[in-house]
This record gives structure tokens, C-alpha cells and sequence, in this order.
């Protein structure tokens, strides 16, 4: 099965695209109830903050009309457990935000509910200002019984907070859809050099030794009770080894005894060379956060280190396994299932985040589909006129995607990019000269009707702002008008090239057709963190949608 990537809503694919206990981990970092507007700093290739910089997604929630329809769809075709949890936290929180995000939460964990194996599991990653209310919500789809761990992850050493204490952790959610059989492989970690001090001491040799218990708690049967050397275990304990693999032990002097020569209960000597390690505990102490200054950061907001998915991957899915994540943002999920060999499903509504999601793919020469992005002119005017997810600026930053053009500016207010500084300009592109100065693209992106007079104001902000180049993209055709008054603006001069039109229009048909702009060469417009420095860039395939094969 080839890996999928889905630009669109995670309900409309899960409900439309992904079959029924077909995946085996699901991780998921949704949004949370925060009221914050979250942005992506580009940064130049040098790492220096850019002026590329959006709003990826806007964390907030209202309650409106679809809240109320998904509401009503959950009361009516929910399982009735789930139904009556999600009325009663009506009647408990009242129509208000944290209510929107619970009710929309509640709609596609039911459906992740659907899609998963019963050997699979989910983790949920949150905030611990809704966690509760969201163990609410999973004990009634999953089932309390299978709740397996609440997951501390402390993701920064200090906070300093007003009136309160510092927050510095997240909370992760792990259930199993059947905790009878779910799949669970324990992951170890290096013991801690206090542990070290603590536990082990050297032999005569030098070698690092502890001692550990031989026993066990009785489980009411007899196997366990034996005399072995002089010694029974107590009432309540029985040997933790058959008599076979005591005597061996015994043997070769692996068990310490009293001053008489009688085994002591504790009595176990094991070496460090033979320790793999101590399995994970739920509290998370040992992987930072993805910092200003981490190797990995992309810029994107509620990035989450590498290393965590790679823990949470490894812990609950083996070689070849699907693992899904819904609200794929920046794709750590998918790059950890990647590099572990596992297949992976990804799914986000915003184009700048399959954006960094394909950057971050191809430059581990990944080998995945992309449903969603417009596959023609009729999908991309489709694209630009869906106002329930803010098609418009979902389409122009995925025409500045194409282009490979940073989107420039962010509105606080919604997803909308700024033009800011009077620019008039939608996003940049940058090269170097021969004089090893930085020159500008700039990038201007047209979904409705176009007009001469548009290329003209274009020509003026090249001017103003001594651009180098200038590219105005459209949906539709543009006139001969537009054309000549293209041509007029003249060539931008490089030395060893051929001039490049200082002014062109590319319209989508040209980009979903792979013909480009005449542009000098270009660096590379999206930081790239460490795990996407892997390999070449490989272009996936395009696929709507609706054509997409069920999973």
C-alpha cells in the first residue's frame, strides 16, 4: 500500500477513505481550545527570521452551525453511550467554545475508533487543560477498560507563570482499542547515572553488578514453592525462576547467599552488561522539546521532537505497520513512521502544512501520494471557492507551494496573508546574484477575475520595492492586455543567462503542468530540519480526493 497523504477535512477522509480496522496506531496533536492564532516563521538560509510568515491555523472555537449539526449527528448516530456523554456535557459546560472543540473531537474519535485494528492503539496528545474532559470522551468510545496510561511528557524545565505554578508539561492519552490483545512492545531507556550510583557496585573484577530479587508474588498455585538450598519463600512470595534455572544460576555463583550458605531472597547477581536498559515509565522527562535553537525546528507552531513519535511508534506497531495521523501539521508523525519502516496515513486541512509535510517527505526520497491538492482547473477553482475552509487563502498558499514561494505576512484574525508594509504582495521567492546579493521574486496570487490593470500596480511595487522579479499567478486566462503590459516591464539582467522577463504570468494550468517561470537559480525556500536532510527531492504524485482508493 503506498502512503497517503490527504489535504482536507480528517472527518470527510476518515469517513469517505479509511476502511474499517485497517490502521494500528493512531497519534494525534489537535488543536486545542486555546483561542491563539498560531505562525510559521520562515527562515532565511542562513537561519536568520524571515518576513515569510503566516498563520498556519487558527486555534479556536465557536460554537455555530456546524457545531449544532455535528451535535445532532452525534445524539442521533453515535453509539448511546457516547450520545448520552455528549449531552450531558452539554447540560454540565453549556454552547460555548470548550464545547465546539469537544463535540468536533468526539465526532472523529468515534471514527478513529472505527478505523483502528482491534490490536491497535491511539495516543492523544493535549493539553492538560482539557484532558480530563477528553478521558471523558474516550472512556466512552473506547471503553474504560481500555484505558492503558496518562503520559506525562515534560516538554521544558521552567515556566514562570503569574499566580500559579510554571506549566511545563503535556499530557499524552494512550488507549487500546482491545486491551486483550493490543499489540505493546516495552521500550527501554539508558539508566540514569543517579540509578548507576545507586543500584550497582563492581565485583572483583571491576565489572558493574546489581543484585535483584529472586522472587515473586504468589499467584495461589504451588509451582513456585520448593525448597531450594534451604530456603522457602514466605506466604505470600514463591521463587520467580523454575528449579532448573536456579540450579544453573546456582552454578555457576550467580546467587548470594547468608553467612551459613542459604540463598537470600535478594540474591540474584546480574550484570550491567546484561541490563538492555530501563523500560519507560509514563512520566517523560528525557526528550526535549523541539527549542529556537534545536536542529529540527521548522518553524511551525506546536511542533512536537522526533523522538517522541519515534518512542510512541515504537511501543505500539512493528515493522510495516499503518500508522495514522489525522492532524498531520508539520509531519513529525509520518517522518518518524517513515524512518521506522512502518506505512502511514497523514491528513491536515491547511495547504502550508502538506507543504511542510512534502518538503520534509521528499527529502527522505519518501514514496507516497497526495490527495486533495487540485489535480486540474475545475479542482482548483473548487479549491479557491470553498469558503467552509477558507478556500481562498488555502488556495493561494497552495499555488505559492507550487511555485516553491514563501506566503508573506500573517493576519492575527484569521488564515488571510497580510500584504503588510503597503507591499501588495502574497509571497517571495529569493536567490543570490553573482555579487552574492540577496534579490527578491515577488509573488502575487489572483483566484478571481484579472485585469490589465493588475499587472500594472505588480509592475509598480517591482519598482518600489527594487525587485529583482516579479510573478503574478492566476486562475483564469489572462488578456493580451495583461500580456503586453507584462512584456513592457522589461528583463531583469544576470550575468552568463539570458535575460529573464522581469515580469511574468503563470496561470494554474501552467502550474498543474509542471511549465514554471524563467527564474534564476534558487535556494531552498523552507528551513529544513536535521531528519529531512536525508536524501534528494522526489516528486510525488497528485491525486484528487475523490479518487482516492480506500485504506
Amino acid at each position: 500500500m503506498p502512503n497517503k497523504l490527504y489535504f482536507g477535512d480528517n472527518l470527510e477522509v476518515l469517513r469517505d477513505h479509511i476502511a474499517s480496522e485497517s490502521v494500528d496506531l493512531i497519534y494525534l496533536d489537535p488543536p486545542f481550545n486555546s483561542n491563539r492564532s498560531y505562525n510559521v516563521l520562515f527562515r532565511d538560509e542562513g537561519g536568520s527570521d524571515s518576513e515569510a510568515q503566516i498563520t498556519a491555523f487558527e486555534d479556536s472555537w465557536h460554537w455555530n452551525e456546524t457545531a449544532e449539526a455535528t451535535f445532532r449527528d452525534l445524539l442521533q448516530d453515535a453509539p448511546p453511550n457516547v450520545s448520552k456523554m455528549i449531552n450531558a456535557l452539554r447540560d454540565f459546560i453549556g454552547t460555548n467554545q470548550m464545547l465546539a472543540y469537544l463535540v468536533m473531537m468526539t465526532a472523529r474519535l468515534v471514527e478513529l475508533h472505527r478505523v483502528l485494528k482491534p490490536t491497535g492503539s491511539l495516543y492523544l496528545h493535549c493539553d492538560p487543560a482539557a484532558s480530563h474532559y477528553l478521558k471523558i470522551i474516550l472512556d466512552a468510545i473506547f471503553g474504560p477498560e481500555n484505558f492503558r496510561n496518562e503520559i506525562i511528557w515534560k516538554r521544558t524545565n521552567s515556566h514562570n507563570d503569574a499566580n500559579r505554578f510554571g506549566r511545563i508539561h503535556d499530557v499524552i492519552l494512550y488507549y487500546a482499542k482491545n486491551y486483550k490483545h493490543a499489540y505493546f512492545n516495552p521500550v527501554l531507556t539508558n539508566y540514569s547515572v543517579d540509578y548507576l550510583r545507586k543500584e550497582f557496585r563492581n565485583d572483583a573484577e571491576g565489572k558493574p553488578y546489581k543484585v535483584e530479587d529472586l522472587t515473586a508474588p504468589s499467584h495461589g498455585g504451588t509451582s513456585g514453592k520448593f525448597d531450594f538450598h534451604g530456603r522457602i519463600p514466605g506466604p505470600s512470595r514463591m521463587w520467580r525462576l523454575n528449579k532448573d534455572d536456579m540450579e544453573k544460576l546456582w552454578e555457576r555463583g550467580r546467587i548470594k547467599t547468608d553467612a551459613s550458605g542459604v540463598p537470600l531472597l535478594r540474591g540474584q547477581i546480574v550484570y550491567l552488561h546484561e541490563k538492555n536498559g530501563m523500560p519507560v515509565q509514563d512520566f517523560w522527562d528525557d526528550i526535549l522539546r523541539v527549542g529556537n535553537t534545536s536542529g529540527e525546528r521548522l518553524g511551525y507552531p506546536t511542533q512536537k521532537p522526533v523522538a517522541l513519535l519515534e518512542r510512541i511508534i515504537k511501543a505500539s506497531s512493528k515493522e510495516g505497520d499503518i500508522i495514522l495521523d489525522p492532524f498531520a501539521g508539520c509531519g513529525t508523525a509520518v517522518v518518524a513512521a517513515e524512518s521506522l519502516k512502518r506505512q502511514w496515513i497523514g491528513i491536515d486541512i491547511t495547504a502550508i502544512a502538506i507543504k511542510l509535510v512534502r518538503e520534509r517527505l521528499n527529502a527522505m526520497n519518501a514514496n507516497y501520494d497526495v490527495y486533495g491538492f487540485p489535480k486540474d482547473l475545475d479542482s482548483a477553482r473548487k479549491l479557491a471557492q470553498d469558503s467552509a475552509h477558507d478556500g481562498r487563502y488555502q488556495f493561494q498558499f497552495w499555488a505559492l507551494a507550487e511555485l516553491g514561494a514563501k506566503p508573506l505576512g500573517s493576519d492575527s484574525s484569521g488564515k488571510k496573508g497580510k500584504k503588510g508594509a503597503d507591499r501588495g504582495i502574497d509571497g517571495i521567492i529569493t536567490f543570490i546574484d553573482k555579487k552574492i546579493a540577496r534579490q527578491e521574486v515577488l509573488v502575487q496570487v489572483k483566484s478571481g477575475h484579472v485585469t490589465s490593470g493588475q499587472i500594472r500596480d505588480l509592475r509598480g511595487v517591482i519598482e518600489r520595492e527594487n525587485a529583482a522579479m516579479g510573478i503574478f499567478i492566476t486562475l483564469d486566462p489572462p488578456t493580451r492586455e495583461m500580456r503586453t503590459e507584462a512584456i513592457s516591464a522589461g528583463y531583469y539582467e544576470l550575468q552568463n543567462h539570458e535575460p529573464f522577463p522581469r515580469l511574468q504570468i503563470v496561470t494554474i494550468e501552467d502550474l498543474l503542468a509542471g511549465r514554471l517561470p524563467r527564474l534564476p537559480s534558487l535556494s531552498s525556500t523552507y528551513r529544513r530540519g536535521k531528519v529531512a536532510e536525508l536524501g534528494a527531492r522526489s516528486q510525488p504524485a497528485l491525486f484528487d480526493v475523490s479518487e482516492a482508493p480506500e485504506t
